[in-house]
């Protein structure tokens, strides 16, 4: 048999590639912006407001390159199954790139902006953040207790995805880029907020996986004018729609494991009658 890694697989692993160097790319906008906050206390002068600029532009790009990141992340699967180049190395690259793009970067992103003020605190947030993300990366390799979790085939994921994690903790940095609001910059908002957000990428809440539903015929128009209406608005607002989207996502949640608990209920009577069901001689 052939060994190495067939050619209709670089394409996706390349795409999972882009994915984490676009995570790690936001980690270097987010030091060169703190190392240009660190020199305002040192500057005077005319220039000292379009350094400012300056200073909030990076940490829009440290937030966006994440953001890309989380698109490429959502279509270097679905290219690999359209050229039929799945691939266990590229199951593993992918896994990988999500725990650096989706947690390692985001957490030092938030560290740099705010959780440096609280140092020890601070940091042990940004750390639940980067390692409860391997961690649910890891379960969901494993397939840990997978008898108890919720069930992708059933259009939901156990806890929420390291994408949807990532988005959820720049929620504060989201709110603070078109609000200017010193609070949502607090460390004593951020740190539990991380926190949180951390809890939740490891718990066992079933959450909807949008790639397993189905939409029903009669709102396919509907949900089509929807994503026109979100596209435009995160073209012109960015800022204010990836809050709007977050904060979506957010109160989704208790739907989901609403939703979770109903299919629960109606498929144990369908289990316990096969459970009952003698075998045939």
């Amino acid at each position: 048999m052939r060994r190495g890694l067939p050619l209709r697989a670089v394409a996706p692993n390349a795409v999972t590639a882009l994915a984490l160097c676009s995570g790690l790319s936001g980690v270097q906008f987010a030091i060169k912006a703190r190392m240009m906050e660190d020199g305002l206390a040192l500057r005077t002068g005319a220039d000292l407001a379009a350094l400012a600029d300056r200073v909030g532009m990076h940490w829009q790009l440290a937030a966006a390159f994440v953001l890309i990141a989380g698109i490429l992340d959502g279509i270097d699967g679905r290219i690999a199954r359209l050229l039929h180049g799945e691939s266990r190395f590229g199951a593993e690259l992918d896994s990988l790139a999500d725990a650096i793009s989706f947690g390692v970067s985001p957490a030092l992103i938030l560290y740099l902006w705010s959780l440096s003020s609280l140092p020890r605190f601070g940091w042990i947030a940004a750390l639940m953040l980067a390692v409860f993300c391997a961690l649910r990366l890891a379960r969901f390799n494993a397939n840990i207790d997978s008898d108890e979790q919720p069930h992708k085939s059933a259009g939901f994921l156990t806890g929420v995805p390291a994408p949807a994690g990532a988005a959820l903790a720049f929620l504060p940095l989201f709110l603070w880029f078109w609000t200017e609001e010193p609070l949502f910059r607090s460390p004593y908002v951020v740190a539990p907020w991380t926190a949180l957000v951390a809890l939740l990428m490891v718990s066992s809440v079933a959450t909807w996986s949008w790639t397993s539903m189905r939409l029903r015929r009669n709102i396919r128009f509907e949900v089509l004018a929807g994503v026109v209406v979100v596209g435009a608005a995160a073209v012109s607002a960015p800022w204010h729609t990836t809050s709007a989207l977050s904060l979506a996502y957010l109160l989704a949640i208790p739907f989901s494991v609403a939703s979770y608990a109903k299919i629960r209920r109606l498929r144990a009577p369908t289990a316990g009658a096969a459970a009952v069901v003698p075998p045939s001689a």
